[in-house]
């Protein structure tokens, strides 16, 4: 073997060991970076967003079909982030009511929004279903409950929710919220009429929230 050859030996070797200890620095770098993440996360321990059903407007509730229900309604449904040092990003929600955990309304989209540190946010959407179909032992029951003059119904959101500590985001995360509705008619009625077949509930109750 040749001078040559053993420079050559040399100098692979040491590129060798010149690459293996950036990617050592690297990792503990990175690693370095995930343990202040975390340890950051579990100072701050976010709590989840609270939400309360503020009022129902009842714009139409036809049950006469048997097995079949059509409503109109508009909610307005507040959302507030209790969090002092993190922003929550809500994703693609949805809301919607059912009946005994039936769906009787469409899924309606909400606006993607981020909240800053307590900040709350107010939506007002439109649910609307008509002729759903509901189970015939449900459609007894719903029939039964509007004429003794109070239907309990639950109004659902779904989505994800991402938090924000600083400049890092989190992985987005399963958000599920029900709030309860109790809507009454006729001599027992709460409502206040606020037009044409239109009857308006200010309910103001607090919604249970899982993440």
């Amino acid at each position: 073997m040749t001078a040559k050859d053993k420079d050559c030996g040399n100098h692979g070797k040491g590129r060798r060991r010149l690459v293996r200890s950036i990617i050592g620095c690297l990792l503990v770098f990175l690693l370095l970076v995930l343990i202040t993440i975390l340890i950051i996360w579990a100072v701050l321990r976010p709590t989840k967003p609270r939400f309360l059903l503020l009022d129902t407007t009842v714009y139409g509730f036809n049950a006469s079909t048997p097995n079949f229900l059509s409503s109109n309604f508009q909610v307005t449904v507040s959302s507030r982030n209790p969090n002092d040092r993190i922003g929550v990003y809500y994703d693609r929600l949805v809301i919607y009511a059912t009946y005994r955990n039936q769906q009787t309304t469409l899924r309606t989209s909400l606006p993607p929004t981020y909240q800053d540190h307590n900040e709350a946010t107010v939506w007002s959407p439109f649910l609307y279903g008509n002729m759903v179909p509901i189970a015939p032992e449900f459609s007894v029951a719903l029939k039964s409950e509007q004429a003794a003059g109070s239907v309990f119904m639950v109004i659902n959101i779904y989505g994800r929710v991402r938090w924000k500590v600083g400049t890092f985001v989190s992985g987005r995360y399963h958000l599920n919220v029900r709030c309860p509705a109790y809507i009454t008619f006729g001599s027992r009625s709460t409502g206040v009429s606020v037009g044409e077949n239109a009857v308006k509930y200010q309910l103001v109750t607090r919604c249970s929230v899982s993440v």
